[in-house]
């Protein structure tokens, strides 16, 4: 199924635009607006004759030029004859933002606008959905306001949600944490197009690099085990399950009217079919983070390199907790680091560069250690604290990322001036965390899915 209009659309039409700046329809309207959106918007609301300066509509059949993608953002009795009209107007492809249908158990509304879709080959998004955001041309249908809900900046992370609440604050938060996202969708009902559909699509986008789905329920288990088996094959699809214990399941059935279904069954389709599973909405990122920025490791011998012995004995522990191994650095490497460095430097797996640690200290041992073929992966923890480390080592660290040698993950925890250096990093493709056990356990994740 080819999606590439629902995010690629240059003629939108939004139904449902009321004046009123705190309804549904408006803000929609007003985020492409503020958004800087590049296509054209047409405004149908039949009882106003303009917003904000548009010339609003009475109905979809009168806007003369071709619209690619409808937002409906009208009571759901509503929609279901917006819908119609929208077929008529041999309008294809439909978000449906509109909720009051099978997840507050009107199942007979949600039967009326399966006929509409249907009768005119129509392709939904929703309905009872949030919407969808492109980062690269601003498309933005999401009916939440840009002051309460910040976009985050372009990059090769794209979210699949079933769930809005989910998802919103997972953007918001991902804007504060300088995470980079491709595309957002929140597909709710999913009363035509699902999870599967949605996977599909992303596994062709050339500006996604990693697929993070949330999900409650499985519309088509065969479907979605196909669709899955080959989007991991191109692309690492990280999943969180919502519904695995039994009242979660039972949530499930009254938030998106859908059955969750056994926990132990789902785990074992994700597994099967190649995908990532995250317990955890901080998993889910942590691992995005890294699968997207890092290249394929050769193995899984980890070198941990620090200026805080206690954080070496910390990552040692979750490296060994992980199955994953501590790599032993060559003899030459011990020789060529014991030369330039003092005595007190302990030169082994974990290396303690020491308090004293000094910008050049780390520069020589990560070069040292990305020429050792005994190592496979850098485990860098930079405590900025500790007074002889400058600043000059983000660029030490991102000089030597753009080599590409080897995955080189960074633990750095800390206040203020911790976090603006570690955003330095991380917009220069550098994966960094603040905690080690987070970090080895995204390691893990990125050893699992290329080996």
């Amino acid at each position: 199924m080819d999606l590439s209009n629902f995010f690629n659309a240059t003629n939108i039409a939004i139904i449902g635009v009321s004046r009123n700046p705190n309804k549904i329809g408006h803000v929609i309207f007003r985020n492409l607006i503020d958004g800087e959106f590049n296509g054209n918007i047409f405004v149908v609301n039949p009882n106003v004759q303009s917003v904000l300066g548009y010339i609003s509509y009475k109905n979809i059949s009168q806007i003369k030029e071709n619209i690619d993608l409808a937002v409906i953002a009208v009571p759901a009795k509503q929609a279901i004859k917006v819908a119609n009209e929208c077929g008529r107007k041999k309008i294809k492809d439909l978000i449906i933002i509109s909720a009051g249908f099978k997840e507050i158990g009107n199942n007979k509304l949600e039967s009326a606008l399966q006929k509409a879709i249907k009768k005119y080959k129509l392709r939904v998004i929703g309905p009872n959905c949030l919407g969808i955001l492109n980062t690269k041309n601003k498309l933005d249908t999401l009916f939440l306001p840009h002051y309460r809900l910040k976009r985050p900046k372009f990059g090769g992370i794209s979210f699949v949600c079933q769930s809005g609440a989910v998802g919103s604050t997972i953007l918001d938060l991902a804007s504060k944490e300088e995470d980079g996202f491709s595309k957002f969708v929140s597909y709710g009902n999913a009363i035509d197009i699902d999870e599967s559909d949605l996977v599909e699509y992303l596994t062709t986008d050339e500006n996604t690099k990693v697929i993070c789905l949330y999900v409650e329920a499985i519309k088509d288990s065969k479907k979605f085990m196909n669709i899955m088996k080959e989007a991991t094959k191109r692309k690492p699809v990280i999943v969180v399950k919502g519904g695995l214990t039994e009242e979660g399941n039972k949530a499930t059935l009254s938030h998106t009217g859908s059955l969750a279904g056994s926990s132990d069954v789902y785990l074992a389709a994700f597994k099967q079919t190649g995908m990532i599973y995250a317990p955890t909405l901080e998993d889910m990122f942590n691992y995005a983070r890294i699968l997207e920025s890092s290249i394929r490791p050769k193995n899984n011998r980890i070198q941990i390199i620090t200026n805080g012995g206690g954080y070496g004995i910390i990552c040692t522990d979750a490296v060994i907790k992980n199955n994953l191994r501590m790599a032993e650095p060559s003899s030459e490497t011990k020789r060529f680091l014991k030369k330039n460095f003092p005595p007190i430097v302990i030169i082994n797996n974990p290396m303690d560069l020491t308090g004293d640690a000094t910008t050049e200290r780390y520069r020589l041992s990560i070069e040292a250690c990305l020429n050792d073929k005994n190592i496979d992966i850098l485990l860098l923890v930079v405590l900025y604290q500790t007074p002889l480390v400058t600043t000059d080592v983000v660029d030490v660290i991102t000089e030597f990322k753009t080599m590409h040698k080897k995955p080189i993950v960074v633990v750095s925890t800390g206040g203020e001036f911790t976090q603006i250096l570690k955003e330095s990093l991380q917009n220069n493709g550098v994966p960094c965390f603040t905690y080690p056990e987070n970090a080895v356990r995204s390691i893990k994740a990125l050893v699992d899915y290329y080996l």
